[in-house]
């Protein structure tokens, strides 16, 4: 059975890339489209370890709990484990949708990916 929500996603990523000539946005969408079992699962400690203090980071995938995150950071991300949720929020740190932050940030400038 196909994910309606994240093949919405996936075209949205792809036409917003194409109007705003934003190429993160098909890296992004390329990355979404594969396979469930290959799909990108990242560690609050890789986020920490790549991430500056105030910087936005893109995860094309799921954000998981373990490690630590000591200082405020965006992560937007496709999926969140409530345990990551917490400890981001609690690091003064924002959690956002892919799709949120595609509107917030059209052009995808100052966004890395992480992954």
């Amino acid at each position: 059975m196909k994910n309606v929500q994240l093949l919405a996603l996936i075209r949205s990523l792809k036409k917003t890339a194409r109007e705003k000539d934003a190429e993160i946005w098909n890296t992004i969408a390329d990355s979404l489209a594969k396979p469930r079992s290959t799909r990108i699962v990242v560690n609050l400690s890789r986020v920490n370890r790549h991430a500056q203090k105030g910087q936005t980071i893109a995860i094309a995938g799921k954000v998981l709990g373990s490690g630590t995150i000591d200082h405020p950071i965006t992560v937007a991300a496709f999926a969140f484990s409530p345990t990551a949720e917490k400890k981001i929020k609690k690091a003064k740190g924002k959690c956002l949708t892919l799709a949120e932050l595609m509107e917030k940030n059209a052009k995808g400038s100052n966004v890395k990916i992480v992954g």
